[in-house]
């Protein structure tokens, strides 16, 4: 569900502003005040698109959350501590630490952001079995490099047209995955300091038994938002370690095989489903898979027929 709120008032601006990112002082420098925020929810992540009529200039305190923005019109400049970054029309940017008050500079800017909570990122990259995630620290303010920043628009905007917006409650799977698709791509897009490459520790843990684990849990809770970490921690090792193992045993990912498990339960309810009354797209989505497309080229590659004509089977 998308939330649109918009004022030419400055008072309700700070207002609004200051609920829904932190406390804010703004200073208009040029133009006709107006202020237009655009939220769509997907779980612990908005999705956010924001524009400005005027020019100004800003200070937020630490906001809590980090902000990948996403310019579509103006100029904004995003100053935290020593490091800034200036971003137009096209640029992709990571626009402040969380822990950190930002400074912002922008003229008529037309932007549109997703707000991540930190501890994701540190879900998402990796924990020893037993520890604690992380925190992971954002090092650089531009993707590292032109396909990275292409490949992260291309993940959000599927999102936010696909996903964002839907109930945890009602797409637990399709917003889950949404959410770490998009870390994910987060993680890989900007320079952090998650540590990616697998150790002696994982090498050593990447044996049958691991998968065996791990290929037992995903068969019994492909019903439930389960992620690569929760795989991983009943398995009893490292995310790089589950991954090396599947690679090195299996050929594939684990998030590869519960994709091909999730769409062994859709298949098993579009032979039982009444066409009357179910869609291929309602089954897609309850098993995870938000774009009708996908799932159908999917399920094609893998039953050698049209989602369609199997419900129509009946």
């Amino acid at each position: 569900m998308i939330s649109v709120f918009e004022t030419d008032d400055l008072d309700m601006a700070y207002e609004m502003l200051n609920r829904t990112y932190s406390r804010t002082r703004i200073t208009v420098t040029e133009g006709r005040i107006g202020m237009r925020i655009a939220r769509l929810g997907l779980g612990p992540v908005s999705l956010d698109h924001v524009t400005f009529t005027m020019s100004h200039r800003a200070d937020l305190a630490p906001m809590g959350h980090i902000a990948i923005g996403r310019a579509l019109a103006g100029r904004t400049r995003c100053r935290t501590g020593p490091d800034a970054v200036e971003s137009v029309a096209g640029d992709l940017f990571l626009g402040n630490q969380p822990d950190i008050p930002l400074h912002t500079e922008s003229e008529n800017h037309d932007g549109e952001y997703a707000m991540f909570p930190p501890e994701l990122f540190a879900r998402v990259a990796d924990a020893a079995p037993g520890r604690a995630a992380q925190p992971i620290r954002f090092t650089g303010y531009r993707p590292v490099s032109e396909r990275a920043a292409s490949f992260w628009t291309r993940t959000h905007e599927h999102v936010r047209d696909y996903v964002a917006g839907l109930s945890v409650d009602d797409e637990p799977l399709l917003v889950g995955s949404a959410v770490q698709m998009l870390a994910s791509v987060t993680l890989s897009a900007f320079p952090n300091t998650a540590l990616r490459d697998p150790t002696i520790e994982d090498r050593h843990d990447a044996h049958p038994a691991t998968v065996r684990r791990a290929v037992r849990f995903i068969e019994d809770y492909a019903h439930q938002d389960i992620t690569p970490a929760d795989i991983a921690a009943t398995a009893r090792v490292t995310i790089r370690a589950l991954q090396l193992a599947f690679r090195r045993h299996l050929g594939t990912t684990p998030t590869a095989l519960l994709r091909r498990v999730r769409l062994e339960h859709a298949h098993r309810q579009l032979l039982e489903a009444d066409p009357a009354t179910t869609t291929v797209s309602a089954v897609a989505m309850q098993w995870g898979f938000a774009s009708h497309s996908t799932f159908t080229a999917h399920y094609r590659a893998a039953y050698g027929v049209l989602p369609s004509a199997t419900l129509r089977r009946r």
